[in-house]
């Protein structure tokens, strides 16, 4: 590990975790620490891995922080997943955090390998999708009907052809912009039938997107936010920062719904190229004033700010994301017109273009914060488009500096 002192905080799927846990993180208090800083990682096929993503995030924060600020470090080690952009998959990492789904697992890949140019594959590939996430296709609602969990996404119970036929334009989009091509079809995707199976494969990661988003928030409000309160209350001075990214985002932010009435342990947040919607905390959607973000006004449980920083370079958040927010929250949408390119803002994400629909919210580049710091409080969007240029590139010492200056710690 890069910092000390360092402790992991682990948590199982349903928030559970080890006993002794919040003494171990109050403990570094007894010896002068005054400022934890906690980071959740987003999909990652291993705790391994996890653990270096939190050395190499953490090492530049003692370079950075200001005379007299003793500063702890924690690693949120939960059970989730990372899909590479190798050809398929590699559901071996699916099994880790799934062991009970593993003859699915092998089914799906056998599917994605083999790529049958029929209907019947592709109807077969969207029943095992559904025995995946626990989604039934019938019932007594119909497809799509609430259950315990909410309102099942419509591209798990669609059409499979035509689901896996709107990834496929997407991702075909997507090439075509990277090689500088006009609009249309980029090559290297197969014909017929078998060129959707690309599209499957997006298809099988939004699918265990699914499932990751619900276990993101229910750990971090049922896990990590009433360890926090527990912290608070063996450790009534430390100030904690939490740092999430990607899924982890959701987990950190979620965990503020989780915290114990009247406990207000959290000093600052930031949220690195977070996957959930950039409504969150809004008091109002603006395409459906009665209703409000899931985490309406959580922002006012942080004694200091709530950071986002976004990148119009993350294509996951971008393309992707939106894409299986409209196909999870409205059936219209695998309809062939009107799918892509349409910008509408109701499903983007925070880590797209920030937070969204929070009056008094700030918004600065990345180069404006450097330099003049971050707001003491309140909603802050920050642009990293010149230094984040991707999804997970987010060990920068530029982020280190923003989660510094968010916290009140730097130079």
């Amino acid at each position: 590990m890069s910092v000390e002192p360092y402790r992991e905080i682990t948590f199982d799927k349903e928030g559970d975790g080890p006993a002794g846990q919040p003494a171990a993180l109050a403990a570094p208090a007894r010896q002068g620490v005054t400022d934890l800083v906690v980071f959740a990682h987003g999909w990652n096929s291993s705790p391994a891995g996890a653990t270096r993503l939190c050395s190499d995030f953490f090492a530049p924060f003692p370079g950075l922080l200001a005379p007299g600020v003793e500063a702890g470090y924690a690693g949120v080690i939960w059970p989730s997943m990372m899909f590479t952009g190798e050809p398929v998959p590699d559901y071996r990492a699916l099994v880790t955090v799934l062991p009970e789904k593993e003859p699915v697992l092998d089914r799906l890949t056998e599917l994605l390998v083999t790529a049958p140019a029929d209907e019947a594959a592709f109807a077969a590939f969207g029943a095992l999708l559904r025995e995946l996430t626990d989604v039934d296709g019938g019932g007594p609602g119909g497809p799509g009907a609430a259950g315990p969990r909410g309102p099942v996404p419509a591209f798990l119970v669609g059409d499979p052809v035509a689901v896996c036929a709107r990834f496929t334009e997407a991702l075909e989009a997507e090439a075509g912009r990277d090689a500088g091509l006009p609009a249309g079809r980029a090559e290297g995707f197969g014909e017929g039938l078998a060129r959707y199976w690309k599209g499957a494969r997006e298809v099988l990661r939004q699918a265990t997107y699914y499932l990751m988003k619900q276990r993101a928030g229910h750990v971090g409000e049922f896990g990590l936010g009433p360890l926090l309160g527990e912290v608070a209350r063996a450790a009534p001075r430390l100030r904690i920062h939490l740092v999430g990214h990607s899924m982890g985002a959701r987990l950190v932010a979620y965990a503020l719904r989780g915290l114990p009435p009247g406990a207000r342990p959290v000093a600052s947040v930031t949220l690195l190229q977070g996957a959930f919607s950039h409504y969150a905390f809004a008091a109002r959607l603006p395409h459906d004033p009665g209703r409000a973000g899931a985490l309406r006004d959580l922002q006012e449980r942080v004694r200091g700010p709530v950071v986002a920083c976004f990148s119009r370079h993350d294509t996951a958040l971008g393309v992707f994301y939106p894409l299986a927010s409209r196909l999870a929250g409205d059936s219209a949408s695998l309809a062939p017109a009107g799918l892509l390119g349409s910008g509408d803002p109701r499903w983007a994400a925070i880590g797209h273009d920030g937070v969204q629909a929070v009056p008094g919210t700030v918004v600065r580049p990345l180069a404006a914060v450097l330099r003049e710091g971050v707001p003491a409080s309140g909603c802050v969007s920050v642009d990293t488009a010149d230094v984040v240029r991707s999804h997970g590139d987010i060990c920068r010492t530029e982020l280190a500096r923003v989660v510094v200056s968010a916290a009140r710690t730097g130079r």
